[in-house]
């Protein structure tokens, strides 16, 4: 076991980067973008452990660091607000994060955000190999579902920031195999406020939306592609949603 993956189940370690990450992440939502939150009323009663949140992708690392920020406030008692972040003296740290390994080891900022609970994968896609992948291996799978057992889980099914990719049938497996709560969230301005990574800004301003929607009626027998195309219309990238015409999610994006 690396290190990281030793400092990873310290829960002190993890409290610390939250705090480092949260408070320096914190004005970028709040004060010079506007953090809009709905839905929050849906994460109120939820268990502690085998909840999958799944959602769309617009940054590498944003989309990650705001969910955390809302989690961390819903334990305080705050519902579709954040408020001063005091949230952070005692954060909800039961929370892991589904990353591409190759974005994880990209930098010191990431391979320092994986202490905060990143269960990396492999990239559906990766260029430099030339090969492709059709969802997760079974080493995958088997940390996400591990971690499910005793914390909430945040996944990105399409496991790239560009709009209307197809989802990974490994989501759906995990969710056949695992039977969690699951929790489709509809995020959008993250790619207009930041970059790619979701560490600079690209434009001022902006209004961030994350919508909560109530947790999904899934028949865990079903086939695995009905129960994709049901993540995938839930987070609304589905075909459906796609041919309503110009989708203001439309950006270009890489697989993160």
């Amino acid at each position: 076991m690396s290190l990281r993956e030793r400092l990873k189940s310290f829960k002190l370690v993890r409290k610390l980067v939250y705090v480092v990450v949260g408070l320096a992440s914190y004005p970028g939502l709040v004060i010079i973008n506007k953090l809009k939150i709905t839905g929050g009323e849906h994460l109120k009663d939820l268990p502690k452990q085998n909840v999958l949140f799944v959602s769309n992708h617009q940054t590498y690392f944003a989309d990650v660091i705001t969910f955390l920020h809302i989690f961390c406030a819903v334990k305080f008692g705050k519902i579709n607000r954040l408020g001063l972040p005091y949230y952070f003296l005692n954060p909800f740290t039961r929370v892991n994060y589904v990353a591409a390994e190759q974005t994880m080891n990209g930098s010191w900022i990431s391979k320092l955000f994986t202490l905060a609970g990143a269960l990396t994968v492999k990239r559906t896609w990766n260029a430099e190999a030339k090969e492709n992948r059709k969802g997760l291996d079974v080493s995958d799978t088997r940390k996400i579902t591990r971690a499910l057992e005793n914390n909430w889980v945040i996944t990105f099914p399409q496991g790239t920031t560009k709009p209307f990719a197809p989802g990974r049938k490994g989501t759906a497996l995990i969710i056949k195999q695992s039977k969690p709560i699951v929790i489709p969230v509809v995020i959008n301005g993250f790619w207009r406020a930041f970059n790619k990574k979701g560490l600079k800004f690209k434009k001022k301003g902006t209004l961030l939306t994350v919508r909560f929607k109530p947790p999904l009626e899934i028949d865990y027998d079903a086939r695995t592609e009905d129960i994709l195309a049901q993540l995938m219309d839930a987070i609304e990238q589905s075909k459906t949603y796609m041919m309503k015409g110009k989708h203001h999610h439309i950006t270009p994006g890489n697989a993160s």
